[in-house]
């Protein structure tokens, strides 16, 4: 099993911006039940859908890079490390890295081997993670702990792999933020899917879409909506 640790080598800054998302959030529909053949999205889904888009603002209301958080998380986000520890069971890889440090800020190796690990395995094919959806993911670390290890089941996805999930089953959507390396189906050992929606809904960003009778959900760095499958 292959283990992914990430240092301060090499280190240079990426671009600091800061994202406006104050949206609101989709209502669910009628529940039914989800099975794992419609893990990877219709073209119907709000996180697939084509004219669903980020929508940037630039502002100086914090000196970070990403998402405006909640207040008490934002003030430890601009003065600590922020790390993600995952697990990819498709290739069986860890890792457990340091993206963003106060005297660094955006770390490129980490970033470099967290898109790595990100990859489409099927395609061996690397795009750059966003940084607004690691910036979800840490907060969703920073809720469960550093100790706690989040399994990756979709990060990106390239156009061949999309086309030929799209030909197995009719759940695979034409666009998707996991194209775009925005978006990642997760889950966390001891927690359900309600408990994990509950907990980004907190953070108020990006999508989060829940799938009913299992233990992920999809969450990205798009506008803030939440659905159900």
């Amino acid at each position: 099993m292959l283990q992914i640790h990430c240092n301060y080598f090499s280190i240079r800054r990426l671009k600091h911006e800061t994202v406006n998302l104050n949206m609101f959030f989709k209502k669910p529909d009628t529940e039914r039940a989800v099975t794992f053949a419609d893990f990877e999205h219709g073209e119907d889904c709000p996180c697939c859908t084509r004219n669903s888009r980020r929508t940037f603002l630039k502002t100086a209301a914090i000196a970070t890079a990403g998402l405006l958080l909640p207040a008490d998380w934002a003030k430890a986000a601009i003065s600590r490390e922020r790390m993600i520890k995952m697990h990819n069971p498709h290739t069986g890889e860890n890792i457990r890295a340091v993206f963003w440090s106060p005297e660094y800020g955006y770390i490129q190796p980490a970033m470099d081997e967290i898109s790595n690990f990100f990859r489409d395995f099927r395609q061996n094919q690397i795009v750059s993670v966003d940084i607004d959806l690691l910036n979800i993911l840490h907060y969703m670390q920073s809720n469960v702990g550093n100790n706690a290890t989040i399994e990756l089941h979709s990060g990106y996805r390239s156009p061949a792999t999309n086309s030929m999930l799209a030909r197995r089953s009719k759940n695979v959507g034409k666009q998707s933020y996991h194209m775009k390396a925005q978006a990642a189906d997760i889950s966390i050992q001891g927690y359900t899917s309600r408990q994990l929606r509950a907990m980004a809904q907190r953070l108020n960003a990006g999508g989060i879409g829940i799938y009913r009778g299992s233990n992920f959900i999809h969450v990205d760095s798009g506008p803030v909506r939440t659905w159900y499958y």
